[in-house]
Parts: C-alpha cells; structure tokens; sequence
C-alpha cells in the first residue's frame, strides 16, 4: 500500500478541500477504493486528479472533464487524445478571446489613468 494515500494525504498532495475530494468523487471523476469509511486513491486516481485539476486550470468545465475521461474507459488512449485536441482547439479560442478582452480592457484602464493624473497636474 506504499503507492496509494488516503484522503487526508490526497487533499493535502493535491491542496484541495474534503468537501471538493468528495465532490469528484460524487460526480464520478474518481473512485478511489474503499475500505468500510475508509478511501484510498491509487495511482490511477493521482493521474486522474491531476488532469482533472489541470483541465480545471485551461478553463474546461467539470462535465467536460468527466465525459473526456470516460472516452479513455470505453474507447482508449487514441480516441481520448482525438477528443482531446478538438477541446483544446475550442478552448484556446475561447482563451484568445478574453486574453483580447483583457488588453482592451487594461490599455482602457491605463488611458483613463494617465488622463486623470494629466487633469490632476494641471490644477
């Protein structure tokens, strides 16, 4: 048992609340093994919460996660990174556009700074 933790060990590896370790669990992105009360989370399960706090990290939505990882079970690796490229594909689109925003948004900010500081310096 020296390659599985708990789930004190798995929330602390990973820096995610009880309540959010059990979530997954309960919308099935893991299933660690369980021993009465007691759960203990594999390698399979550290691979898994790793992308799944990845893909949380790109932008991709829980749902998303759970459907893209279920492809790996049922139709393997291939398919899984087919599946995979076509996100990626729609969420740096989705990324590009709010970075975009973003710089609109900071240069906006700036120009109103410094025009306010010009007003100020002429009183």
């Amino acid at each position: 048992m020296a390659d599985v933790l708990t789930f004190k060990e798995m929330c602390a590896r990973f820096d995610v609340t009880p309540r959010t370790l059990r979530y997954y669990e309960y919308i099935e992105l893991l299933a660690p093994q369980r021993e009465g009360r007691s759960r203990f989370y594999g390698p399979r399960e550290v691979a898994r919460m790793t992308l799944i706090l990845r893909g949380r990290r790109f932008g991709f939505s829980l749902e998303e996660l759970r459907q893209w990882l279920e492809i790996y079970d049922k139709k393997g690796t291939e398919e899984q990174y087919r599946v995979w490229v076509e996100l990626a594909n729609r969420q740096l689109l989705v990324l590009q556009k709010q970075y975009d925003e973003l710089a609109t948004t900071i240069e906006d900010l700036r120009r109103l700074r410094d025009d306010v500081a010009e007003t100020l310096k002429k009183e």
